[in-house]
């Protein structure tokens, strides 16, 4: 029966039918063939995974990322970052990672700050005599620094803090802008990529860029400071935040008018209906699944690495990158924590630690073919062909890759600040 679903869901990929329906439609075969599932118990499953707490951060971060981008925010981050690495050897790259570094914090959308970035920068890159392939392929990778929306599904799924969470994501956020801006400047210095700017600038001029996106910059360390003394939950978090975005765009920047707040809220709610029907969708495959004892599938396979704990994390990790791969990142969320999660645990693994590998694979996957969103998006807006992309992004997987073992095999990078923060796990 689980061959004939995965099958099934496979081959509705194929035909393009949207991620949501694919996934219910791959059940299919449990419905008409076993009697242990009737509709109802889809249709109940359907409505029981929207009707969680935590998962009301998940509207209220997105509605909160597309206010903060109606106000100005992004036009003054991205003068900010031009001025701090603006200066480097392949400066408008080294520009876009910055950017990336300091949206990853707000939107929570890594397609979405893909998209935008592709927009923002693209013409400005070509103009600067870059290759289409190393453009998008700059913009596609640094766009994977870990996003709260896949820290907060994974959360979700598998009962984990999503405060600790999102604390574990900024120093491997950090980790990864470092190892971006260091890949970019190796490649630029061979090509011969000029800076964007002729000289450093100033100390004053980099003081008054920081001040003019100082409410954007604060966003992040204003979620910090709330965790770490308990003034909200993660949910709490994201209704603080809307109302936060909403007096940063009417009082500080003035810039959020009545036109901007009704698209905004338009955006919200495409993305919002877009996530939701995808979480429906997938907690009845979900729960064919678990009937069909795939976890258990799952764990029996891994018990052949008993004894070895690092060689069963990367055997999952491999598992997870190649599931990327071929799936949207928010189905593999939905789909394999519950499956590989459970047998970490039991090897001694913090599900942090894993819950922040697993977002950065997922989403990195969405990179690669055959079934990349965010490389379909990028070479999409630069008319960028895939062959292009794909001889210009190896140097970046291959660093990005390198950086994901790191993180695994020294778990306190991803544990050091939530167990600083909030203190260790019980």
């Amino acid at each position: 029966m689980l061959t004939a679903v995965a099958l099934l869901f496979f081959f509705f990929l194929f035909v393009s039918v949207p991620v949501a329906f694919a996934l219910a439609l791959a059940t299919i075969p449990i419905f008409m063939l076993g009697d242990y599932m009737p509709m109802t118990v889809a249709l109940q499953r359907m409505y029981g995974a929207t009707q969680s707490y935590p998962l009301l951060a998940v509207p209220f971060f997105i509605l909160a990322g597309n206010l903060m981008n109606s106000t100005g925010i992004t036009e003054r981050l991205l003068h900010f970052a031009r001025l701090l690495t603006g200066w480097m050897t392949g400066g408008l790259a080294q520009v876009s990672i910055a950017l990336s570094a300091m949206m990853g914090g707000i939107s929570g959308s890594a397609v979405a700050d893909a998209a935008m970035e592709s927009r923002l920068l693209g013409d400005a890159m070509a103009g600067r005599g870059y290759p289409k392939g190393f453009s998008a392929s700059v913009i596609a990778f640094s766009s994977t620094i870990p996003p709260s929306i896949g820290l907060i599904l994974f959360g979700f799924v598998a009962e984990v803090s999503i405060g600790r969470l999102l604390l574990g994501g900024v120093v491997p956020g950090l980790l990864m802008t470092l190892t971006m801006l260091a890949t970019t400047a190796i490649i630029a210095r061979r090509n011969g990529y000029a800076p964007e700017l002729a000289e450093r600038p100033r100390a004053g001029e980099v003081g008054r860029a920081f001040l003019s996106c100082f409410w954007a910059l604060a966003f992040p360390v204003f979620l910090l400071v709330g965790f770490r003394y308990g003034f909200f939950t993660a949910t709490e978090a994201g209704a603080i935040v809307v109302v936060y975005a909403l007096i940063v765009g009417v009082f500080m920047h003035r810039e959020l008018t009545f036109g901007r707040f009704l698209k905004a809220m338009e955006d919200s709610v495409c993305d919002i209906g877009m996530v939701m029907l995808i979480v429906a969708m997938g907690a009845v495959l979900g729960h064919a699944l678990t009937i069909e004892q795939a976890p258990h599938a799952i764990a029996v396979f891994l018990t052949d690495f008993a004894g070895e704990r690092y060689l069963t994390l990367f055997v999952v990790l491999i598992i997870v990158f190649l599931a990327g791969t071929i799936m949207e990142a928010t189905v593999n969320v939905l789909l394999l924590t519950p499956l590989v999660l459970p047998s970490l645990v039991l090897a001694g693994f913090d599900p942090v630690h894993v819950g922040v590998l697993m977002i950065i694979l997922v989403t990195m996957g969405g990179n690669t073919p055959p079934v990349g969103v965010i490389m379909y998006t990028v070479c999409g807006i630069l008319k960028c062909s895939f062959t292009e992309f794909i001889r210009w992004s190896w140097p970046f997987l291959a660093a990005m890759l390198a950086l994901v073992a790191i993180m695994a095999l020294f778990p306190q990078v991803v544990l050091f600040l939530p167990d600083w923060v909030m203190g260790p796990a019980r």
